[in-house]
């Protein structure tokens, strides 16, 4: 068995995560089992990509991010989701959002933002895609008669 040394920080939160493995798989475990579990669930990322993340965080409070981990966590279920076909994102540069939403305000539209804009255009078409299928099957229909 060897030793390694440890600082009272490391050691408080190898403690912690102790816990919480023992909590999850009710039985207890070591330190071993803690830093096997450690390494097995840990990715590493550049330290300039995670300076960029922290940067964005912190100015930008509003959206409520606390930590990394959150943002990332977020960032890994809505690449998931894109990546299922379940959402298919479409990019609008910020410039050209903004500009759209202020338009829909000036002409005094019936849409409250931008995405309800783009959402009553897309309900809109399919449900006059919907109605051309219909009539086209009844001209066939009648054609085949």
């Amino acid at each position: 068995m060897k030793t390694l040394r440890i600082s009272d920080d490391a050691h408080q939160k190898l403690t912690a995560m102790l816990g919480e493995i023992t909590a999850q798989t009710m039985k207890m475990q070591t330190y071993t089992d803690a830093i096997e579990n450690l390494l097995s669930t840990s990715i590493s990322l550049p330290p300039e990509l995670l300076n960029e993340t922290q940067s964005f965080i912190e100015s930008n409070r509003k959206l409520g991010y606390t930590s990394r981990e959150e943002f990332i966590r977020d960032a890994i279920r809505k690449q998931l989701r894109s990546l299922k076909e379940k959402y298919t994102c479409i990019e609008v540069p910020n410039e050209e959002y903004e500009r759209i939403q202020q338009a829909l305000h000036d002409l005094g539209t019936e849409f409250l933002s931008v995405d309800d804009f783009i959402n009553q255009q897309i309900h809109n078409l399919l449900q006059k895609h919907q109605e051309w299928i219909r009539q086209s099957e009844d001209y066939e229909r009648k054609k085949s008669l």
